[in-house]
Order: C-alpha cells, then structure tokens, then sequence
C-alpha cells in the first residue's frame, strides 16, 4: 500500500491492531454550504492517492462530544469535488451515518438512517466514476446509504477524516482501515 498523506496534519496516536486516533481542533470540517455562505476545507485527513476501482472501509467510534462531531471516510479530487460518508452527531441530537457530496464547490447533505450502537463499519467503493456509500455492523453486510456519480480522474484520494465543526475539539477512532485496489459486483450492495 502507498504511503499515506496529511492535508490539515493533526495530532493522532496509533491504537492497537493497527487502528489510529485522530485528533480533530475545534472548528474543523470539511463543508461547502450550498447557499455558498461559507466554506470549510480544515479538518486533519490522513489519505492515501489510489488509481482505479477500490473498496475502502474502517471501523469507526468517536465521543459524540459535539454536534457534527464525526469520523469520516472521503474521497476527494480538489476543493471543488469531493465526497464523504460519516458517522456524525447530528443536529437532531441523534447519532447518524451521514453522507456529503461536493460538485462544483457546493455541498449536497444528507442525514441517512439513526444508528444507535457506538460503533459502526463505513465503506466507499468506486467504480469508474460511480461511487457507493454503505454502513454495516460487521465490515461484510452492508446497507447503502449513497449511490452517485463524480467526474473525477482515475487517481484521486481517499481515506479517514475526524472533523469538530462547532465544538472545541475531539477526536476519532479507525480500527482495520483496509484500501483494497478491486472492483466489486454490486456497487449498490457494496459487494
């Protein structure tokens, strides 16, 4: 596996089995408001530059600490094209999987389903220049949350983010990160 990359480098600390910790400062997201109000591209990710069809997953905690808090994984070409699946505070007071697509420098949103354990398995998988987004309970059975497309080129980065958007810092686990170069039969049952 290639090295990985910082953009936003942060504090982290290697956990055990190959997991990492990473520390998001306050104030850190990565957002681009639909209204075009205000932008963020802030948040500590730690990713690597991967060519071609992939499967990314991880294992994902955090404290819920603040709204929006989450752990994040996100593909991205540049500022203006980007997506990321998280396992985030929402503004409902509920832990979700959330998902944001970013064309052309605005955000799309979207809350999916509450999840109420502590941890979750989040994967992106990619296709050509589809792309899926699931959630599971055990890094095999997966339920979608996104199917989409995004005009990137073939190399583009991926990997894990810990963002704190409004509170004073927090951080994210990622327990059996895996970067796997292979497309998958069903980019909508993530298989």
């Amino acid at each position: 596996m290639a090295p990985f990359n910082w953009k936003n480098q942060a504090d982290f600390t290697l956990l055990p089995e190959g997991g990492i910790r990473i520390f998001a400062p306050g104030k850190t997201d990565f957002f681009c408001n639909p209204d075009g109000t205000s932008v963020q591209h802030s948040a500590p990710y730690l990713y690597l530059n991967v060519t071609g069809d992939f499967v990314m997953k991880a294992h994902v905690c955090h404290p819920f600490k603040h709204k929006w808090d989450a752990a994040v994984l996100m593909v991205r070409e540049d500022a203006n094209r980007w997506a990321k699946l998280c396992f985030e505070g929402s503004d409902f007071g509920t832990q979700a999987v959330v998902s944001v697509v970013t064309n052309n420098g605005l955000s799309d949103d979207a809350n999916g389903v509450n999840y109420h354990w502590p941890s979750v398995w989040l994967q992106i998988v990619r296709k050509g220049n589809l792309f899926g987004m699931h959630y599971g309970p055990d890094g095999q059975t997966w339920n979608m949350v996104r199917y989409f497309t995004l005009d990137v080129p073939k190399t583009i980065k991926a990997g894990m983010v810990a963002q704190c958007p409004v509170g004073q810092g927090t951080y994210a686990d990622f327990m059996y990160f895996s970067m796997e170069n292979r497309s998958v039969d069903d980019i909508r049952a993530g298989i």
